[in-house]
């Protein structure tokens, strides 16, 4: 082992992304080697700048994204000097000197002093409010002001990092524009069309965009900004103006030092710049007359510079890029020669249904470039097949649709790809680990878990796109002693959270909508599924009634229709009955019904309804408006919701019957309907232990009895045949009915999607059920409040479309025009 003394001396400057990760390479290669010295201007340790985004936009905390904590630079003795920014580097002498004075020697020094960002020189360009997005300060300004009420934000700049800026402020509550000079956003990544797409999916997450803008002047009033102008006059107001208009590489201390300097440091294949002791990485090298900015090549570099410090042959001889935008729910993938040009091929496939984007340029029988939007799952793969140039010629017919189909019909196992992969691919393109890296932390250490990968290698520590990647190496390189991780089974193949903890997070994080929970959730998938949407759609009704509004793509089919959609595609429609009753009007409006629309079968349920099968989708709409003439609604037959309160009739007529338990099924129903819960629920009341209305099969019946009524919670009669189990008994219809709704907004608020009451019963025991809402007076009323909070003017969903609402669902197809036709110009 070397002694300190001996040691050679290594100053870093820059205590980010690359200086740190200069420095971890290093150690892994040889430990003992250097004294190491890190100058930082920020006064904090080094952090994922990548992540500053989701900071920015509230979907993680400034200690989610901190990659070395102070304990790591004294774990390796390493001297850290934050906050105290270098001010000369003297190379005849070998030392560099900070604000304060302090002066240290070095025998090799690294400059890893990034980039600045440019501010452009407008008029107004000094007042309070103008800000630049570039670090943790700048997040902290920017939070400052979006938590003003009623606060806008102008941003110029509709590149990645302005785009991220603007949807950060937006989920932060700010109106957000994105003043943009060229007519595509992000036209060095993407396409027109691509572009267009961007445009609206940012309109549709709160950001605005202004194309082909020219900025001529920054407003102000009593030194604060108030608005941008622009050069045809136009004026947009603001609280908070962001420039993110490019970097610019940091070469002052370079200058001052007399190295060869361009647009960046120069340094050769091996990092050295002019001078032989010291050398240069990140966004304030060039290299080849190149200036990088991504994150990808900051890692090349640095594994090229460790293997040189530590007197190996290594060469660095640039890097392919490719691009993803952090903006939750728009899945964008940009690499190579996306835009195509003389000799090249386009492959072009497109989804308006989903808004999936998806162009390949092949030249040459290779895949030259990429563009993905919506759907970039297979940016990877594509941008593996360009680096390694491999030939497409023979998947040429199925390259557009991605890996899993193409390997799939030439029969190839999916395990076989991850498993044919070079050590030195890429798996964590946040964080730099190859798949060596992961495979050789696995073996070496004994890691079983994606918990403990995460530790280790930090590979699926960030965003968490590489998540199913590390997994299938974890599979692979275990076999059977891979663990499959602990806790609850996720929601769904698109995470891997489980239903309580999305739950928790949505609440905790205060997430409004699906994009904000799949973002801060690190969802797998751009979009999520069938599964997981629906779920996610209902927690946040659930969570902010009156707030959130209800997504209907996110409904399976009969929500969406409001009906039952059959085997033939027609629909059943059932009228809603008041805990069973009817009358003579609502029987002359359902047939008169039938026979106007020729419905072929009407039917009675075993809930006391008439359901009505056999309507075109055409014709629900008609059908509903001649139902709510005669005062009748929806029975939601069709909904994760209240169908039925089943009644026998009590005292009115039964002989037996000890209380009125038709006109409390009335008013539960009446209480209850209209409201969404996590699967379907259906109630009855019995007048009498006869039970004749099936009360203890039912999620909630009620017993009633001649001192009051029976609770009773937990029935099912479907594919499981379940009684129901007593909760307790109470002596008033209004401790009933007050009572019930508690327990139904527990269940709301508690269990998980299509998860039945018994179900969730099963799992959290009715002792819980007892305890809070039974034995907590407090509580039970908290519950029964939210529940009516809940319900807001309880609307009928089909008296909402017979007014109008969302037309498109049941508009039947129109004929395809004949070409022609089509072409002609409008009168």
């Amino acid at each position: 082992m070397t002694t300190a003394s001996k040691r050679e001396r290594l100053v870093v400057i820059g205590n980010g992304m690359a200086g740190c990760r200069a420095v971890e390479e290093v150690l892994a290669r040889d430990p003992d080697r250097y004294q190491i010295v890190v100058f930082g201007a920020e006064p904090r340790v080094n952090y994922n700048r990548i992540m500053l985004s989701p900071v920015l936009a509230g979907e993680k905390r400034f200690e989610d994204i901190v990659i070395n904590d102070e304990a790591w630079y004294r774990n390796h003795a390493i001297t850290l000097h934050s906050g105290r920014a270098v001010t000369a580097v003297d190379a005849h002498a070998k030392t560099v000197t900070a604000e304060g004075g302090l002066t240290v020697a070095y025998d090799k020094l690294l400059l890893a002093t990034g980039s600045d960002p440019i501010r452009l020189p407008l008029p107004g360009a000094g007042l309070e409010g103008v800000v630049t997005f570039r670090d943790l300060d700048d997040v902290e300004k920017m939070v400052a002001a979006a938590n003003r009420e009623g606060a806008k934000a102008v941003v110029i700049g509709g590149g990645l990092l302005g785009l991220e800026a603007a949807y950060g402020l937006a989920r932060r509550g700010m109106g957000a524009t994105v003043v943009h000079l060229m007519n595509v956003l992000m036209e060095r990544q993407l396409d027109e069309a691509a572009g267009y797409l961007l445009t609206e999916a940012l309109r549709e997450r709160g950001v605005e965009t202004v194309l082909g803008a020219n900025s001529e002047e920054i407003l102000g009033e009593d030194g604060k900004v108030s608005g941008l102008k622009l050069k045809d006059g136009r004026v947009l107001p603001c609280d908070l103006l962001v420039m993110a208009v490019g970097i610019r590489p940091h070469t002052a201390l370079a200058r001052g030092a007399g190295l060869t300097v361009n647009r960046g440091v120069v340094v050769d294949d091996q990092m050295r710049t002019s001078d032989p002791a010291i050398f240069a990485i990140g966004e304030c090298a060039e290299h080849r007359g190149v200036a990088y900015g991504l994150v990808a090549p900051i890692w090349d570099m640095c594994r090229t510079l460790a293997e040189v410090l530590t007197d190996n042959e290594a060469a660095y001889e640039g890097s392919l890029l490719s691009t993803r935008l952090k903006v939750s729910g728009v899945d964008v993938f940009s690499a190579g020669k996306f835009g195509g040009g003389e000799g090249c091929e386009d492959i072009v496939f497109r989804d308006a249904a989903r808004g999936v984007y998806k162009r390949l340029v092949i030249e040459d029988g290779k895949v030259a470039g990429a563009v993905l939007f919506g759907d970039a799952a297979d940016g990877g793969w594509y941008f593996d097949l360009m680096k390694a140039g491999s030939p497409v010629a023979d998947i040429r017919e199925t390259l557009i649709f991605g890996r899993a189909i193409t390997e799939g019909l030439a029969g190839l196992d999916p395990s076989s790809a991850v498993a044919a992969m070079a050590d030195s691919q890429e798996i964590c393109g946040c964080n730099g680990v190859c798949k060596g890296a992961i495979t050789g932390a696995i073996t070496a250490k004994g890691l079983t878990t994606l918990d403990d990968v995460r530790g280790v290698t930090k590979a699926s520590a960030s965003c968490g796109s590489c998540t199913p990647l590390v997994e299938q190496l974890l599979k692979l390189t275990l076999g059977d002693g891979f663990k499959a991780a602990d806790g609850p089974k996720p929601m769904c193949k698109c995470t891997h959270h489980g239903h309580a903890e999305v739950r928790r997070r949505i609440l905790a994080d205060h997430l409004p909508s699906i994009p904000a929970v799949m973002q801060a959730m690190a969802w797998t998938t751009p979009d999520g599924c069938s599964s997981c949407r629906p779920a996610l759609n209902y927690y946040l009704v659930c969570a902010w009634p009156g707030v959130y509004k209800d997504d209907p793509q996110s409904r399976f089919i009969n929500e969406r229709a409001h009906a039952n959609i059959q085997k033939d595609g027609t629909f059943s429609v059932v009228p809603r009955m008041w805990g069973g009753l009817t009358s003579a009007k609502e029987l002359r409006a359902i047939a008169d019904v039938v026979e106007k629309f020729e419905i072929p079968t009407v039917k009675c349920t075993g809930g006391q309804r008439i359901d009505l099968l056999g309507v075109k989708k055409e014709d629900l709409v008609g059908v509903w408006a001649d139902l709510n003439a005669a005062g009748m609604v929806s029975g939601h037959a069709y909904a994760k919701g209240l169908r039925t309160v089943k009644t026998c009739v009590g005292t009115d007529w039964c002989r037996f019957g000890t209380q009125d338990s038709t006109g409390l099924g009335v008013k539960l129903e009446k209480l209850l309907w209209s409201s969404w819960t996590p699967a379907k629920v259906k109630l009855a009341v019995s007048g009498c232990p006869r039970n004749c209305a099936e009360a203890t099969c039912k999620d909630i019946g009620v017993v009633c009895v001649d001192s009051g009524y029976e609770i009773h919670v937990g029935g099912a009669a479907g594919i499981h045949i379940r009684g129901t189990e007593v909760l307790t008994k109470v002596e008033t219809e209004d401790e009933a009915m007050t009572l019930i709704a508690a327990i139904v907004q527990y269940y709301r608020e508690d269990a998980w999607y299509l998860e039945r009451i018994y179900k969730w019963m099963a799992r959290i025991g009715l002792e819980a059920i007892h305890a809070a809402t039974v034995a907590d007076p407090e509580n039970r009323q908290a519950l029964y409040q939210r529940f009516i909070d809940s319900q807001g003017e309880q609307l009928d969903p089909w008296a909402e479309r017979v007014k109008g609402a969302e037309p498109q669902e049941f508009a039947a197809l129109a004929p395809s025009a004949p070409v022609q036709a089509a072409m002609e110009p409008a009168q």
